[in-house]
């Protein structure tokens, strides 16, 4: 059987992708945390996007960390 990704919310486990199971079947797994799944041109949401938006769109939705802790203290620095 292949491995189903899935996502965590609202208490229930939710497929990220259609899954070809019977109806009410019962299944068991051991959960196991995947690194954060960055947005791909690709993804459904960029769909209705040209190729080139889809990209840009995708890059702008990655989060990005930039190691401090407390970013919102620094929000002034830009100012003279």
């Amino acid at each position: 059987m292949k491995t189903i990704h899935v996502i965590y919310e609202n208490g229930v486990f939710r497929p990220t992708e259609p899954v070809d199971l019977p109806e009410f079947c019962e299944v068991e797994f051991e959960p196991r945390l995947v690194e954060e799944r960055q947005p791909q041109p690709t993804d459904p949401q960029f769909a209705h996007l040209d190729p080139g938006q889809a990209k840009i769109y995708a890059i702008l939705s990655r989060r990005y960390s930039t190691g401090d802790p407390d970013l919102a203290a620094r929000h002034n620095e830009h100012q003279p």
